[in-house]
């Protein structure tokens, strides 16, 4: 099954969801809501180190959980986010982060920055045409695998059909 949509391109630019996040606009860190702000700042900083966190675009209330790592490597195992994905010190009081993903079958990458003290900040989505064309190269070939294996199957049983037609060999089973 893709991943991803076959116009990738058209539904980001079309589509009046990816339109509203692709400006830069208000995002708030959502994790541990219900715990003292000193422990949810502490949280949030631990958090961005291990790869990953929880934000929302205020204005819309899409809520993201976020990874920060390349596309190809979500999930690894006690891997730590390079400087390119989580930048606590490209500005004091901020961390910039960067988050590449699958998002209703569009490749985008979040970008934003969160103030530390505040855990709010500033984010949007940009489509990422590289991992498209890499995700819509792997949808053609799952295509082309499944379109080769009912090509297979029909001919394997169009040979069975012509077998059980074949008066030869149904005097053979008689």
């Amino acid at each position: 099954m893709p991943r991803v949509v076959p116009d990738q391109r058209s539904k980001f630019e079309n589509e009046e969801f990816f339109r509203k996040l692709s400006r830069e606009c208000e995002i708030k860190y959502t994790g541990f809501r219900d715990r003292p702000h000193e422990e949810r700042q502490a949280r949030f900083q631990n958090a961005c180190r291990d790869g990953r966190s929880e934000v929302a675009f205020v204005a819309t209330g899409t809520n993201l959980s976020l990874q920060f790592f390349p596309a190809n490597l979500h999930g690894d195992q006690r891997q730590v986010p390079s400087r390119d994905y989580v930048d606590f010190e490209r500005e004091t009081g901020k961390v910039h982060l960067k988050a590449p993903m699958i998002l209703n079958g569009v490749c985008v990458i979040w970008r934003g920055w969160i103030d530390l003290q505040r855990l709010d900040g500033m984010g949007f989505l940009e489509y990422d045409d590289e991992r498209a064309q890499h995700e819509d190269a792997l949808a053609q070939a799952a295509f082309e695998e499944a379109r080769r294996r009912t090509r297979d199957f029909e001919d394997r049983d169009r040979s069975h059909r012509e077998d059980l037609e074949d008066p030869v060999v149904s005097k053979i089973w008689d």
